[in-house]
């Protein structure tokens, strides 16, 4: 009898890690789709950004009846906020496709002991550069459509439309892609956790 209650106990067990390496698996595959996620949006970001230009003829003056016309050309290097905006992106998504590799192929063999330690901190950094890149063009963003008054900034918005449109969008998709990025960052934390009390 006592065989018997010993059996069902490892039978019990051996249902108990399976339902728990089923629901491992189920948690890493969200987050393998998170990182998908998250890289289409900081790449998204940062190409709709970087490729973001536009020229536009504006009347500055007219004499007599001869308009004077002057050329405005809108590009992201321009300003080194959308310069650091784009590089902050570009980072964030070279991170995610780091560690979609390693979590199809394993981390090598030479970084197994501290990868544990390592992928959070590179998340936390990740959260960190991204957070500064998409508030540094939000910044901008808001400056250029609204201008401000008490510095005499004119808003540039009514005359580079489609720019400032493009520049709204890929900060959008940043923010996004910096959500996805700190539930992973959050996720990785709770894991090192685990790693540590086992």
């Amino acid at each position: 009898m006592a065989l018997e209650g010993g059996e069902t106990l490892e039978a019990g067990g051996d249902r108990a890690a399976r339902v728990m390496s089923s629901s491992s698996s189920k948690v890493d595959l969200v987050m393998v789709l998170l990182r998908v996620l998250a890289l289409l949006a900081t790449v998204s970001a940062a190409l709709i950004m970087g490729l973001n230009k536009q020229t536009r003829t504006i009347v500055v003056a007219t004499i007599g009846t001869t308009t004077v016309q002057a050329t405005l050309t809108a590009k992201f290097q321009h300003t080194p906020a959308f310069v650091f905006f784009v590089i902050a992106n570009g980072i964030a998504s070279l991170h995610n496709l780091l560690m979609l590799v390693v979590s199809f192929m394993g981390p090598p063999k030479l970084f197994e002991r501290i990868a544990p330690v390592a992928i959070p901190v590179f998340d936390l950094m990740n959260v960190a550069i991204v957070s500064g890149g998409a508030s540094a063009a939000a910044f901008m963003g808001q400056l250029g459509r609204d201008g401000n008054s008490h510095a005499r900034w004119n808003k540039i918005c009514d005359k580079i439309d489609s720019f400032c449109d493009r520049g709204g969008g890929a900060t959008i998709a940043s923010f996004i892609g910096l959500m996805l990025i700190i539930i992973i960052c959050s996720h990785s934390i709770i894991r090192l956790r685990r790693y540590n009390t086992i």
